[in-house]
């Protein structure tokens, strides 16, 4: 009974925390994201090209702000799938001010800033590759279709234009209205006070943080950090998998054990590096309940674990080859 009364009081007291930097985020997304503002997002939509390189300096930032504004932009169709792994990959949530918090884990911390903003580089981009060459094939696919068929299609949209369809908005409120000719829309939305919109998501967003961090409090409750230092074993392939899973609970907490582990020393840096690399905090719950696509939301989480695997096995083999004992 103790375990659960300590838990509602921790979780509450750490969402409580967690509010105003939440309150601020999106209201940093409704400032630019609504209709009467195009700017961040117009820039973005612009600069897809190196949209990437910004997220990855920016999931740097420490805490998971930056991850939960582009989780909320890519819900919308506003940034690509590689901006979205990219500051994911680079978000290390509360990880760096533990470790500033610690002098004698500085160096660990510059390399893993460096490390995890290469990471986020190479994958955020060569998912963006990856992507688009797909959308190429399957535009040559659609391209062998027939004449008829294609007329057809016309039509059918030509009559689409005419019918009461729904739409949805850059402020992420859908609208039904019935287009005309070229399908203009008009520029106000139905949410025009972004502190009313930050506020509504921001309570919404707290709910699902407080019943995650409440199980998670739960089971450190019963089982200790002696537990995981048990399970977590000398072997690296070990390590990486469970750190991996870890870093996927979508909550401060996860970063915060793993750095614990490390300085323990029950947790290679490696490892540290793969673990880091899946989650993204608050970003993930963002992901999951803005987005309309559930399978896809799910299809990323796999994704960020598949990415911090790999990553956590190739820094483990440059480290091994370069003879990095210190590291490993």
């Amino acid at each position: 009974m103790e375990i659960f009364y300590e838990a509602i009081v921790d979780a509450l007291v750490d969402v409580l925390k967690m509010i105003p930097i939440l309150f601020l985020a999106y209201l940093l997304v409704a400032y630019l994201s609504h209709d009467h503002n195009h700017k961040f997002v117009g820039f973005l939509s612009k600069h897809k090209k190196t949209s990437v390189l910004y997220a990855s300096f920016l999931g740097c930032v420490p805490q998971c702000g930056f991850s939960s504004v582009i989780a909320d932009l890519y819900s919308r169709q506003k940034v690509t799938l590689g901006t979205l792994v990219a500051v994911f990959v680079a978000t290390s949530d509360e990880a760096i001010p533990i470790m500033i918090a610690t002098p004698n884990q500085i160096i660990n911390m510059l390399l893993l800033i460096g490390i995890k903003i290469v990471l986020a580089l190479l994958w955020g981009y060569g998912i963006d590759f990856a992507v688009e060459l797909f959308s190429k094939i399957k535009k040559k696919k659609l391209a062998g279709a027939t004449a008829n068929e294609s007329k057809n299609a016309e039509n059918d949209n030509n009559t689409e234009l005419n019918e009461e369809h729904h739409h949805i908005h850059e402020c992420g409120h859908i609208h039904s209205d019935t287009c005309k000719d070229d399908c203009h829309h008009s520029e106000s939305c139905c949410v025009d006070n972004i502190f009313l919109d930050a506020f509504k998501h921001t309570t919404e967003i707290s709910i699902y943080i407080f019943v995650a961090t409440f199980v998670i409090n739960l089971l450190i409750g019963f089982f200790t950090l002696d537990i995981f230092t048990t399970i977590l074993t000398n072997n690296i392939f070990v390590q990486i998998a469970i750190a991996c899973v870890l870093g996927l609970i979508p909550n401060c907490a996860s970063s915060v054990l793993l750095v614990e582990l490390f300085t323990t020393g029950a947790l290679s840096f490696p490892a540290l590096v793969a673990g880091l690399s899946t989650g993204a905090g608050v970003g993930l719950i963002i992901l999951l309940t803005r987005n309309k696509n559930i399978a896809k939301s799910v299809g990323i989480l796999f994704l960020q674990l598949a990415i911090g695997i790999v990553s956590g096995l190739v820094i483990y083999g440059i480290f091994l080859l370069g003879n990095f004992p210190m590291f490993l």
